[in-house]
């Protein structure tokens, strides 16, 4: 059985009996004793929009909430906000999360959180967190095996090939500039890096491409699409031309992952900012 998220909440619980909730908002599914898992069946679309939560000691940023359950979060990463990490005060995915849980749950002290992979800050979209230690050793063995669908949607510079194709590339660290830069295989710190990317459509002077990260480096998506000439919109570290309204045009789109302890495939689709209907990208796209 797959589980499928699209945007909206829909609950799923320990029955595998099913019963249309008639309460509820259209499409939506409950057990007779649901028991508060929050990942909903395949093939079935929320009509409710994704729950915004907004942390109460500072109004932005937030975060919507695609998908949660008493093992793992998913969240719908805005467009500036670091993943984790940063040096000075500035609020991280992660400690906002981890307000979110003890507004939501009334936990007081410390919350437990494991981000098992991480979206740069200008870059929007899906961000995976696991809520236990075992569910973060066993999701980022399915990251380290890979094993996980990482989807990316981008408006990009160009016109890339409209047929699936296959980047493999060799990347290094530049810690001074913080980027990253192509290099060659027996370059001092070296690292493969491999995507597949599409055009699916042409926007004005820009194109949208579906991408699917085979690898993790930092900047991946970005370096790489750069070294092809197809720099993505906004980016001005990686060359961009083109002004994007919020960050880079670089959106975490779909995750596809095994629950780390029901052992059953779940889809997570993140929702697009509003800031890519400006250039006509929308759902539908």
């Amino acid at each position: 059985m797959i589980f499928r998220f699209l945007g909206g909440m829909m609950v799923l619980g320990r029955e595998d009996r099913w019963t249309r909730d008639r309460g509820g908002d259209a499409g939506s599914i409950v057990s007779p004793h649901n028991r508060g898992f929050i990942v909903p069946p395949v093939g079935l679309r929320s009509q409710s929009a994704p729950r915004t939560w907004t942390t109460s000691l500072m109004a932005p940023p937030r975060f919507d909430v695609l998908l949660e359950d008493n093992h793992l979060l998913v969240i719908s990463k805005p467009v500036g906000l670091p993943t984790m990490g940063v040096s000075d005060d500035r609020p991280t995915a992660l400690n906002l999360a981890k307000e979110y849980i003890r507004e939501q749950y009334n936990k007081p002290g410390n919350v437990y959180l494991g981000i098992v992979s991480r979206l740069d800050a200008p870059t929007s979209g899906a961000l995976l967190i696991a809520r236990t230690s075992k569910a973060a050793a066993r999701l980022t063995e399915q990251f380290r095996r890979g094993s996980v669908t990482k989807q990316y949607w981008a408006l990009v510079e160009g016109r890339p090939p409209a047929q699936e194709t296959l980047l493999r590339d060799w990347v290094r660290k530049d810690e001074r500039h913080r980027k990253m830069h192509l290099c060659n295989e027996t370059a001092p710190g070296a690292q493969e890096a491999r995507l597949t990317y599409r055009r699916t459509a042409r926007v004005g002077d820009a194109s949208l491409v579906e991408v699917e990260l085979l690898t993790g480096r930092k900047h991946q998506i970005r370096v790489q699409l750069a070294g092809q000439g197809q720099p993505i919109v906004g980016d001005r570290k990686y060359g961009a031309k083109l002004p994007f309204a919020e960050g880079i045009a670089l959106h975490a789109r779909r995750l596809v992952f095994e629950h780390p302890v029901r052992r059953e495939p779940v889809e997570v689709i993140a929702p697009l900012p509003r800031a890519w209907e400006k250039y006509g990208v929308s759902e539908a796209s």
